[in-house]
């Protein structure tokens, strides 16, 4: 019992010991000087900054329809993949005019993904689905489809495998 009261007394002292030196040196490191080209680099990163934060607020959303793939191998269909495809655009109008080519989009997705799932650059060795490479794999296909400059980026909202 004695030992138990020990171990909680140097636990609570160590926290405490912790907890001080993090709020004594937890504050901002202190600048020597300011550099003139440094604060100019800082007030262009703000002003991008805040660019960013004005374009992000237009932007929107377009949901494809889940895609359902067969992972083929040399046994035939081993595994089926759900994957659900978000993509990011510019703004609403951008969105509407997207929403036109989904099935286009959708087909294309298809046709690409139909025979890499099998491969060795999308699946680990363990049969899980590369997602980097997928998202890579879908991004390039949407640029194809619908040019360089109209989505953002492909979002991945889920992947789900299992065995057929």
């Amino acid at each position: 019992m004695k030992k138990i009261i020990l171990i909680v007394v140097a636990m609570l002292l160590l926290g405490g010991g912790g907890f001080a030196a993090f709020t004594f040196f937890g504050g901002k490191a202190a600048q020597a000087s300011v550099d003139p080209k440094q604060e100019a680099k800082d007030k262009s990163k703000a002003e991008s900054s805040e660019s960013k934060k004005q374009d992000d607020a237009k932007v929107a959303f377009v949901k494809i329809d889940p895609l359902t793939l067969p992972i083929v191998n040399k046994k035939g269909v081993v595994q089926i993949v759900n994957i659900s495809i978000t993509l990011e655009v510019e703004d609403a109008e951008k969105a509407k005019e997207i929403e036109k080519f989904t099935p286009r989009l959708k087909d294309a997705y298809i046709q690409d993904m139909y025979g890499a799932l099998g491969s060795a650059l999308a699946l680990t060795e363990t049969g899980v689905v590369e997602v980097n490479t997928v998202k890579k794999r879908l991004n390039a296909v949407t640029q194809k489809v619908l040019g360089n400059d109209s989505v953002r980026d492909v979002l991945l909202q889920a992947v789900q495998q299992r065995k057929a």
